[in-house]
């Protein structure tokens, strides 16, 4: 045999005894990953928890998976918050916020040998909704779809009562069309064009979508379109919320 191909044929049983001798585990119960899940809320009040859409404490999660790709019940991360500016219970995951900052703060989750960093936004509490843009009219085409879309409609979210207290970012803010003469006359979108029925408020307050007309669905030649900008905190509304949106259509 020449030295090359005893080389390679020593090789070839050294790998396998290697493999032999190591376990690979596959089972149901051994971890491969885990992923962080999706915040309950894209932020925290400060002096108040992390809550849900629904006002209710909710805490940070995880999601262990096996080699099988499977979800793994029982799996128990811990929790540390790695800034000053929020506090969290290392087994319950509840967040608490402490103080206000433009920039996340961040909350480590280990689960046996995994890491991974959550970015919790501490932001002002909600205290009243006014209008940004909240009448419009949109000059629709019946040959160019592109223009059968409004500017952005919307709300800002701020903290105190008059407009100008300080603006609360990254809140969520819902919108629903509540009046349209056909049920497909007009759908929510982003500045993308995608369909999306909620915004999180950026630096100034602003939330908005825009609107998008089935010219198709049209029941006269004038009409309108109305829409509400919804914003809760602790499962209630906020002051001036929801607030009424309208888009008066027309033909160009």
């Amino acid at each position: 045999m020449k030295r090359g191909a005893r080389a390679l044929a020593l090789s070839l049983i050294a790998s396998a005894l290697l493999i032999a001798c190591v376990e690979i585990p596959t089972g149901n119960e051994d971890l491969l990953s885990f992923q962080i899940n999706a915040l309950p809320s894209p932020s925290v009040v400060v002096g108040d928890s992390l809550r849900d859409t629904a006002g209710v404490v909710a805490p940070l999660s995880v999601t262990a998976f096996s080699y099988l790709g499977e979800p793994v019940d029982g799996a128990v991360a811990r929790f540390r918050a790695l800034d000053a500016r929020v506090r969290v219970d290392s087994v319950t995951g509840i967040v608490i916020g402490d103080t206000v900052s433009a920039t996340a703060s961040r909350v480590l989750a280990s689960l046996a040998s995994f890491t991974g960093f959550i970015p919790v936004r501490v932001v002002l509490r909600p205290d009243t909704v006014v209008g940004s843009t909240v009448r419009d009219t949109l000059s629709y085409s019946l040959t160019d779809t592109a223009a059968n879309v409004s500017d952005a409609l919307g709300i800002r979210v701020l903290h105190g009562l008059a407009t100008t207290d300080s603006a609360v970012q990254a809140f969520r803010v819902t919108f629903d069309i509540v009046r349209a003469a056909h049920p497909e006359l007009a759908s929510l979108v982003n500045d993308a064009g995608r369909t999306s029925s909620v915004d999180t408020t950026d630096a100034s307050g602003l939330a908005n979508r825009k609107i998008r007309l089935n010219v198709s669905r049209l029941v006269s030649a004038v009409d309108s379109v109305i829409v509400v900008a919804n914003v809760k905190y602790r499962g209630r509304h906020v002051r001036g919320s929801p607030t009424r949106i309208v888009l008066e259509v027309k033909p160009r």
